[in-house]
């Protein structure tokens, strides 16, 4: 056998037809199946991709709204929104290292692994690292130069009168959205509305360029407030001496424009910082002279003679068998401090004579003088739409017994808020008319409502006047070169639905009478340095920042220079 022939013999073998075809048949399915997937992709899953991309690079971002200034009539500035800069981050983005952590939580001034755990955080496209910043820190975080680290420009409130109109004005949250006072009164006007922006993001997270706006944000309102802040200024001023003096509680002080109903000032004290509002006390917050109810006491008997008044029973010189002090209703007996025969109606506000109001009150149905009283604006809100005010207490007359219709002349078992009471003496400035409350600049007057007759109420404003003079029960309101008139009022406090040995000194009034101008009502809660009637502590007050606020607004002079008389003797005292 010639073995090298074999070996160089072609070996033919013949292969299946359908392996062939299978093969072809495979690729052309994986050809198929790429050009299908490629369809899907480039086609109909092509929105899916596209956002997937982009969130690779580009991200939309809210703009903040620039938030409406707050200011006084005048045009002074009482709050404004300055820029500041807070740290954020994209998680997804972050690639820092231990070190970078602790650096960035030094600078930032937090825990570095309470940042950790935010910066790792792969579930949230966002997340604040520290909001506010001052400059400085901003700028030590851009030099840094983390990936996935970025700042946003947002807006800090700031007050340049700081404590003095705290309440008032209450306060912003971070997000720059009011949470106290005014600011969450007039938050839909001041907020404005957040604008959108699309930014485009380096392979390191950092934003690179702004790729356009797709929503402008629109500012808020600048509002001006009725509140004129040298107003504001002297009323704080003066509380504050008068808190501090008499080891008070607290305290507050209203200012009204008597002709317009506006607010020209509204003041607390203790106060607080609101550019710093770290460890407030929470009691600080409240404005107590809208949101704090107490018993008027003699404060109201003014209203309850001009209810007799208008009843035609009682003029201002009828007489009035005051008992000697004592007057038995049911089985309780009302005192008068200093016991007198008899009184006119006119010496029953002059002395504050607890027995002569009460009989005034008697002599009318339970429904005349509770009309009189709703009339005035006891027992609901002044309308000045500031958050928590509180309405005040008046019963229904249908439940009073003879004793409680006779302590609620002078102010016992019912109850108002220090604006409510302001504003129910625009009454006596204004003929007869109650003028609503305004906390906002008015550009027109606007009218009020008729309580009673002009008559009735200037014969109100006669027999207040006498109650400064030295025979009265404050001499210590007077003011130098005008007329005043106006009432004290001196409460025991309620605690546990009983009265105890605590008080409240008040004083309402008005001036100059010849032309009332301005109404001013202070409130002393629980002064305990051995004085607590509101002719002692609250008058000064008044005769103090209605001196100042008469001067400051240059009103015209309607007595002498030298018309304050000081009394040689002890302050004759309103009835408790």
């Amino acid at each position: 056998m010639n073995y090298a022939a074999s070996a160089n013999q072609s070996v033919t073998v013949k292969l299946p037809g359908w392996r062939a075809t299978l093969l072809f048949s495979l690729l052309l399915l994986g050809l198929a199946s790429l050009v299908g997937r490629g369809v899907f992709l480039q086609g109909i899953h092509n929105d899916f991709l596209q956002k997937k991309g982009s969130a690779r690079y580009s991200r939309l971002v809210e703009v903040n709204a620039h938030r409406g200034m707050i200011t006084d009539r005048n045009g002074q500035p009482l709050a404004v929104s300055t820029p500041v800069e807070s740290v954020w981050a994209s998680p997804s983005d972050v690639e820092v290292t231990g070190g970078q952590v602790k650096k960035l939580a030094q600078i930032l001034g937090v825990n570095p692994e309470d940042l950790r755990v935010k910066l790792m955080d792969e579930t949230r496209d966002f997340v604040y690292l520290k909001r506010q910043l001052p400059p400085d820190q901003a700028e030590k975080v851009v030099g840094l130069n983390l990936s996935g680290v970025s700042l946003k420009r947002e807006y800090r409130r700031y007050y340049p009168t700081g404590e003095e109109a705290a309440q008032t004005l209450g306060f912003t949250g971070q997000d720059d959205n009011g949470q106290e006072g005014l600011e969450l009164a007039l938050q839909q006007q001041l907020a404005g509305k957040l604008g959108s922006q699309r930014v485009i993001k380096d392979n390191h997270g950092h934003i690179v360029e702004d790729a356009g706006s797709l929503r402008a944000p629109k500012p808020g309102s600048d509002i001006a407030l009725s509140l004129d802040s040298n107003v504001q200024h002297l009323a704080y001023r003066e509380l504050e001496r008068a808190v501090k003096e008499h080891q008070a509680k607290s305290g507050a002080v209203v200012v009204l424009d008597a002709r317009s109903g506006e607010v020209l000032a509204l003041a607390n004290y203790p106060a607080y910082n609101p550019n710093s509002r770290t460890n407030v006390n929470v009691k600080a917050l409240r404005n107590r002279a809208v949101a704090d109810l107490f018993e008027p006491g003699s404060t109201m008997k003014p209203f309850t003679v001009a209810a007799a008044l208008e009843s035609g029973k009682f003029n201002p010189a009828t007489f009035i068998n005051t008992e000697h002090g004592k007057y038995k209703v049911g089985n309780r007996v009302i005192h008068d401090t200093h016991p007198e025969a008899r009184l006119t109606v006119a010496q029953v506000i002059q002395k504050s004579s607890n027995v002569g109001a009460a009989k005034m009150a008697l002599s009318m149905r339970p429904e005349v003088m509770w009309q009189s009283l709703s009339d005035s604006g006891f027992g609901e809100k002044t309308g000045s739409n500031f958050p928590g005010e509180a309405s005040g207490k008046l019963r229904d007359p249908k439940t009073w017994q003879p004793i409680e219709q006779a302590t609620m002349s002078y102010g016992h078992g019912m109850s108002v808020n220090l604006l409510q009471l302001a504003r129910s003496y625009t009454i006596f400035a204004n003929g007869g008319e109650l003028k609503p409350i305004s906390m906002l600049k008015l550009t027109e007057p606007v009218a009020g409502k008729k309580v009673f007759s002009e008559r009735t109420a200037n014969a109100l404003r006669d027999m207040m006047e006498s109650v400064v003079k030295v025979d009265g029960t404050a001499p210590l309101a007077q003011v130098a070169g005008y007329r005043v008139a106006g009432k004290t009022g001196t409460a025991h406090k309620l605690e546990g639905g009983r009265y105890v040995e605590k008080y409240v000194a008040s004083f309402v009034g008005l001036a100059p009478v010849s032309n009332p101008r301005l109404i001013v009502a202070v409130m002393i809660d629980e002064p305990n340095n051995k004085q607590y009637y509101g002719g002692l502590v609250a008058a000064p007050v008044f005769s103090k920042v209605t001196a100042a606020v008469l001067q400051a607004l240059n009103e015209p002079h309607d007595a002498p220079l030298d018309n304050v008389i000081v009394p040689t003797t002890d302050v004759v005292q309103e009835e408790i």
